[in-house]
């Protein structure tokens, strides 16, 4: 990935969209697809990027993901800025982890806009979630955007946005797919072409996914993507998660929202998807997102007893000939 991306640009102000309806659509959306399980964690990720849109240091701003937290009623009372969490930075839920979702959000949005610049003509987000860059970045070109998840999270999605009368800013394909299933078969039958460069985002995803299906998932990638591709995706090194079941994070985050994200990762050992990659013909590398905090002048940095100690971004890119 390169040193000196772009960064993302101000999205369209959500009155372009008719803001108005939005407390029509949170009163009459059906949460299914987000009620529970990983679904929550997509939640969680949307008040994070709630909050990190409200500062005035905002890295990343997404003016949708607080509808997206009103609108279940499972995070409807969860803080969607800063002083309504209270606690500042220090708190390890809504400052440190809100932050890194934050800091997450910001590279991986100038990841893409990078990899469409440099001439990626698809978008695919593989476990979307509430992701809403298709309508908040102002893309340099003109992708098209697919987005693959559950059906019942695309359409808790759906609902919400069309209450808020969003319009997407490029050609945008919701996928409804299992990626532990035949997702390939659905998204070229959305009109994906395997012969197009295409930039691929696995943003929080990989591991809830087990060895396996991580390994068959990005061999899926490998033989979808043309010359000139690019991905990016994270992981988790930690041989061994329960040693910091009583991190901060985890802690905080099963005590004040009753999501244990270590019961929803899962165990076993993980592959090495970079090497693989490697050994397939692309570049790939890891990187700590404590880089990234100190290269933004914010964001997380080591401490004890970390639950993202472990945490990698990795960027891969499969070069021309």
């Amino acid at each position: 990935m390169s040193e000196t991306l772009g960064a993302a640009r101000s999205p369209r102000p959500l009155s372009a969209y008719g803001g108005a309806p939005a407390r029509a659509a949170q009163r009459r959306t059906d949460p299914r697809g987000v009620s529970g399980g990983v679904g929550l964690t997509a939640l969680l990720v949307a008040a994070a990027r709630a909050i990190e849109t409200h500062r005035h240091d905002s890295l990343a701003a997404d003016p949708y993901a607080e509808h997206f937290v009103r609108a279940a009623p499972a995070s409807a009372h969860w803080p969607v800025r800063a002083e309504q969490a209270g606690g500042g930075d220090d708190d390890p839920l809504w400052g440190r982890f809100a932050r890194y979702f934050g800091l997450r959000t910001r590279v991986l949005d100038d990841f893409l806009l990078h990899a469409v610049r440099a001439g990626a003509r698809q978008v695919v987000l593989l476990g979307a979630g509430l992701d809403t860059r298709a309508f908040r970045l102002e893309w340099p070109s003109d992708p098209v955007v697919y987005e693959i998840d559950r059906a019942g999270v695309l359409s808790f999605k759906q609902r919400v946005l069309t209450g808020l009368s969003a319009v997407p800013g490029v050609r945008r394909v919701p996928v409804p797919a299992d990626l532990r299933a035949d997702w390939a078969g659905a998204l070229t039958g959305a009109g994906f072409d395997p012969a197009l460069p295409t930039a691929w985002l696995a943003e929080g995803l990989l591991f809830y996914l087990s060895g396996p299906v991580e390994t068959r998932l990005l061999d899926a990638v490998d033989g979808l993507t043309a010359a000139g591709g690019a991905l990016a995706y994270e992981v988790k090194l930690e041989k061994d998660l329960l040693a910091y079941r009583d991190s901060p994070i985890y802690s905080a985050t099963r005590a004040r929202l009753g999501i244990d994200l270590l019961d929803l990762f899962a165990k076993g050992p993980r592959p090495d998807s970079a090497g693989g990659l490697r050994a397939k013909g692309w570049s790939a590398c890891a990187h700590s997102p404590f880089g990234f905090s100190r290269r933004h002048g914010r964001g997380p940095l080591p401490e004890p007893n970390d639950a993202l100690e472990g945490n990698r971004w990795v960027f891969a890119h499969r070069p021309r000939p």
